[in-house]
């Protein structure tokens, strides 16, 4: 890929996506000066409010996308199910630094997983299957527990069935049936989950932000804590990972890995190619937050070296919180609130994140858990 030209302010970024991950994209090019054009369906999406330009259209509308190109001096995405025709033309203008193939292989687990395994990466045993009769075959070669998952489409734990035992097997071939493209992994008895969020630059110049701990609630991340308690090894084994993925996909902008740890060794799980929940700490607790970062490096502006300032925790807020957030803030005297600006608060969708830092791990968990009583039993 070609190295993309420098954008200055007050050129316009264009955004295909208008939820929370543009809207934080959108600010903080904003502080930096620059306009937004924002490509959504939705009236009035969390990124449109802070947007000079709301195409209001469908995300494969071929006018819409050409329409946001003219309007754009380079274009990015919130989320990796853009359409491939769209970000191969917009690609073809010269507009789309991060390219088309990330998006390509995040979009299919089965090239993801393949790309893994050809980059020398430790991931879960794994085999594609199409129907039912694979399914059954495969799971007589694979350990139990594993899960099956649709190879296209699902997030937050859709679109995927864990398979315990055996009695799991019929929904799980009945799952293979209705879907038709799964990939089935074996389950890793994993010790911790952790984030490696990183950005590169179309030059290959690359930045790691701290390495985050995740905790998930039915599928969905619930807190992500910084630093990560995991040993120097794992450490090192994550991030010559990311580096080596960086590197095999010519990764431009801020870019998310989530891997296994299991003892010392770890497990590639999934990859997003944009800025990602488990890196909203950053907003806070660095001196250079995800999305900025981001920004630079799609502008084709140096990278900021990382800095964490302080440890900090990052929850989020779901629709079922959204009321009993509202209700104790006039209490809090820790924690940085940031609301969506989403209409309507549905239970486990994503309304806005909690970030708390403190100068060290002790005053950080007093100010966790005072939050976490106030909201429970508010």
């Amino acid at each position: 890929m070609q190295r993309n030209k420098v954008i200055l302010p007050p050129q316009t970024i264009g955004i295909i996506g208008g939820g929370q991950l543009g809207r934080m994209m959108a600010i903080a090019a904003r502080e930096m000066g620059y306009q937004i054009a924002v490509l959504d369906p939705t009236p009035n999406c969390p990124t449109a409010q802070i947007a000079d330009h709301h195409i209001q259209a469908a995300y494969d509308d071929m006018d819409a996308i050409q329409q946001l190109t003219e309007l754009s001096d380079v274009v990015t995405y919130e989320f990796e199910n853009v359409d491939l025709k769209a970000a191969k033309y917009i690609e073809a203008q010269g507009k789309l630094p991060q390219g088309a193939l990330a998006l390509e292989i995040t979009q299919n687990r089965e090239k993801e997983k393949q790309l893994m395994k050809q980059s020398g990466l430790s991931v879960p045993n794994f085999a594609i299957v199409h129907n039912a009769n694979e399914c059954q075959e495969t799971m007589n070669e694979l350990s139990y527990p594993a899960v099956i998952k649709t190879c296209r489409g699902g997030y937050d734990g859709k679109g995927q069935l864990k398979i315990r035992t055996q009695k799991d097997l019929p929904d799980a071939m009945r799952f293979a049936d209705q879907h038709q493209h799964c990939i089935i992994e074996e389950w890793i008895p994993f010790d911790k989950e952790i984030s490696v969020v990183f950005t590169r630059t179309a030059a290959g110049n690359i930045t790691i932000f701290p390495i985050g701990e995740n905790d998930h609630k039915d599928h969905i991340l619930y807190q992500t804590t910084v630093p990560a308690q995991i040993s120097d090894t794992v450490r090192e084994k994550a991030i010559k990972s990311a580096t080596t993925l960086a590197h095999h996909m010519n990764i431009v902008g801020t870019f998310a890995i989530e891997m296994f740890v299991k003892n010392e060794d770890i497990y590639i799980n999934e990859m997003a190619p944009r800025p990602h929940n488990s890196g909203h700490y950053t907003i806070e607790a660095c001196n250079i937050s995800q999305f900025k970062q981001h920004i630079l490096s799609i502008c084709d502006l140096p990278l900021v070296d990382i800095e964490l300032l302080q440890p900090a925790v990052m929850i989020n807020i779901l629709g079922e919180d959204i009321n009993r957030l509202l209700n104790i803030m006039p209490k809090m005297k820790h924690g940085f609130v940031h609301l969506y600006g989403k209409k309507e608060a549905k239970e486990k969708r994503k309304m806005g994140h909690v970030t708390f830092i403190a100068e060290d791990l002790e005053k950080l968990n007093e100010q966790i858990d005072q939050f976490k009583e106030a909201i429970t039993y508010d």
